[in-house]
């Protein structure tokens, strides 16, 4: 008896091991409000093979698509999140829609708001990475426009005001 359950026991552990380790590393942004603004809410990113993984969760916003992005500077201190600078392009692509192969390393698909304000978004995305070479997205900002993102605009899609910003540290 004794034998099965410990047997059991290493079984489980196992298996988590397994588990933990299929995950790479992870990160988190906080996401508050610019002056004026209510948006808030987190963004959580795991590395997954060559892609990373973002699961976003925002309140606050006006229904509709709002823009969403990785943003070049891990700096919200600024009233309208300007100091975050503009979007994480380490390769020097045009600005663009994630879906397609050139685009910025920040770009991310839009965010949509329910009716009440509310936005989830799950999506695998690279070339960003997280803790590692020049896609690397640790002491970036996660930032949300007012606006959609029309994906051509040079160099930022049009998204408008920012609404809310987040620093990435890793989780």
């Amino acid at each position: 008896m004794k034998a099965s359950m410990l047997l059991m026991a290493l079984a489980a552990l196992v298996a988590a091991c397994t588990t933990m380790s299929a995950q790479g590393p992870a990160a988190v942004a906080t996401l508050e409000p610019t002056k004026g603004n209510t948006a808030g809410g987190k963004v959580t990113f795991t590395q997954k093979g060559s892609k990373v993984v973002v699961f976003a969760n925002v309140s606050g916003l006006s229904p509709g698509q709002h823009g969403f992005h990785v943003h070049e500077k891990g700096d919200c201190s600024s009233g309208d999140g300007m100091s975050a600078g503009g979007h994480f392009n380490p390769f020097g692509k045009p600005h663009g829609d994630p879906a397609v192969p050139d685009h910025h390393a920040g770009d991310m698909p839009m965010l949509v708001a329910d009716g009440t304000g509310n936005a989830t978004l799950t999506a695998e995305l690279e070339p960003m990475t997280i803790g590692d070479g020049a896609g690397d997205i640790i002491g970036r900002a996660v930032i949300v426009h007012k606006d959609p993102d029309d994906f051509k605009t040079q160099p930022t899609g049009n998204s408008g005001a920012r609404v809310a910003c987040g620093v990435i540290r890793k989780a």
